[in-house]
């Protein structure tokens, strides 16, 4: 078949054909791990086996993790940003084979994968600026003939644990910053995703060759929770940036938090689009559709609640099911689907039960979901996108379901109204309000509008530019990755004085006196 000889050239072109191990910190190591397959959501085809990490390999990582930090922390910032940008350009001779893989192995849409790559690639050249402009502050002494300044210092290694549905961007974001702050990083991909961290590995393993770098700088586990504990128990690794659910992020806190660690945690998302009077409304529906039904709603950032003013609700109602007749399900490697599969029959089974909790608490459905069926959706995880009428205080809706499953709110009066609804959740990552009037706008920014980290107006709650910082507040964990002065993450503050005069002054006038 066409696809399958498609499938073997990608998987060639990035060293993944006849791979058996992905467990290293390069690409010819090998491990003593349990295998772990990874079986394509698309048409069910098993993609690749890697090792699961030992204990034994986990230490063999660390210490060469160890080792490569002494050098690379060593190397001047410009000169670390200058092995960023060959990242990123190796990252374009392969974006077409990677994206291809994302959208194979995780489920979402070509499109989307080769987009995930390119925020890669977005991600390397943000690093590569800043790599001229890691700053500090030139402060004023109170002593005479004193300077003060603040000055940032690597923090070591950098544990990266990421989740299936962004298998390889979110590790981009925090590596690539990691890196020009001359942090080394130990990566564990979502085991439900392991090609993808093998392809990365492999496309940077050729970066630290041709620049007779140590491999250590960019580390590989794969392994489910219990290689995520090594990390996270681990001293050695001062900070821990951890993508996933609340359920994991409370248990990654704490463990961290234990050992006076770092974390930088990007968790659930329950995010809401507050759809006013004077919004426009073909820009709402195309905003509206995207978020909900992009990457199968399989994104933190995906919109899970539409508040909509009770004058418009019908209409808005009508033009969102009218657009969800038109999507296309199928291969998402088909540039005219829309949505491809969920990721597997666990999570067809949490958005099943999703539906039926939501019918049970009288939601009222719009749009039928359901388990799709026949010629090219043999793998059952190909699922219906589901519009449901409901109420925010309903338990499921305040639950984030990682599905295509919107829910129809309704709100009366002005829009102080819909913004306690938007934030009357746990979760704080992503909103939006599509709008026309300014002070409605302005009022949503202000400090008595969203309580998330991300805030937008006449946009909607998915997807985010790399110039900004990405994170919320609340049980979406309060971190930042990306953008703006994210980087400050990566290092440890310090605060330096110099006395440049002949005597030394104490605190509060102390003297002693010889």
């Amino acid at each position: 078949m066409a696809e399958t000889a498609l499938q073997l050239e990608f998987l060639a072109e990035l060293g993944l054909q006849d791979i058996n191990n992905g467990t290293s910190t390069g690409i010819n190591n090998f491990s003593n791990g349990e295998l772990i397959e990874s079986y394509s959501p698309v048409d069910g085809q098993l993609i690749g086996k890697v090792k699961a990490t030992t204990k034994e390999d986990y230490e063999r990582v660390i210490k060469s993790a160890e080792k490569a930090f002494v050098d690379w922390r060593m190397m001047p910032a410009p000169k670390r940003g200058e092995i960023v940008r060959q990242f990123g350009e190796k990252l374009r001779k392969y974006k077409e084979s990677l994206g291809k893989l994302v959208s194979y192995e995780m489920g979402k849409s070509l499109q989307e994968g080769y987009g995930e790559v390119q925020e890669m690639i977005d991600i390397c050249d943000f690093a590569v600026g800043l790599s001229r402009q890691l700053d500090g502050s030139t402060l004023h002494s109170e002593r005479p003939l004193h300077r003060m300044y603040d000055q940032y210092h690597p923090l070591g290694i950098v544990g990266i644990i990421s989740a299936f549905n962004f298998p390889v961007a979110v590790w981009a974001w925090n590596t690539a910053l990691a890196w020009i702050c001359g942090d080394v990083c130990v990566w564990k991909p979502s085991e439900k995703a392991p090609m993808c961290g093998v392809a990365c590995q492999n496309i940077m393993a050729e970066v630290l060759k041709e620049n007779d770098l140590p491999e250590g700088i960019c580390g590989l586990i794969n392994g489910d929770y219990k290689v995520g504990e090594m990390m996270t128990t681990d001293h050695r690794l001062p900070l821990i940036s951890a993508t996933g659910s609340t359920r994991m992020g409370r248990i990654v806190g704490a463990t961290v938090a234990e050992r006076f660690g770092k974390s930088l945690l990007e968790l659930g998302g329950n995010n809401a689009i507050i759809i006013t009077p004077s919004a426009d409304l073909e820009m709402t529906i195309v905003g509206a559709l995207f978020g909900a039904v992009g990457t199968a709603g399989q994104r933190c950032t995906s919109t899970r609640r539409l508040i909509i003013h009770e004058s418009m609700y019908n209409t808005v109602k009508e033009k969102l099911a009218s657009a969800y007749a038109q999507i296309k399900i199928g291969n998402p490697l088909d540039e005219s689907n829309h949505m491809g599969p969920l990721i597997d029959k666990d999570a067809v089974n949490t958005y099943l039960d999703a539906i039926e909790k939501a019918k049970a608490e009288g939601g009222k459905v719009v749009v039928e979901g359901g388990v799709l069926e026949g010629e090219g959706y043999e793998t059952g995880c190909y699922v219906k996108p589901c519009i449901i009428e409901a109420k925010n205080e309903m338990d499921i809706v305040q639950s984030e379901t990682f599905a295509p499953i919107l829910y129809l709110l309704k709100y009366s009066g002005d829009v102080n109204n819909a913004i306690a609804q938007q934030n009357g959740v746990a979760q704080g990552l992503s909103s939006a309000i599509m709008t026309t009037n300014m002070r409605e706008s302005e009022l949503f920014l202000s400090h008595k509008g969203s309580d998330c980290g991300i805030a937008n107006v006449n946009i909607g709650t998915s997807g985010a530019e790399i110039g900004g910082a990405f994170g919320g507040e609340k049980e979406t964990g309060g971190g930042r990755e990306s953008g703006s002065d994210a980087w400050k993450i990566y290092m440890r503050r310090q605060t330096n004085t110099i006395n440049y005069s002949t005597e030394l002054p104490l605190a509060q006038g102390i003297k002693f006196e010889f």
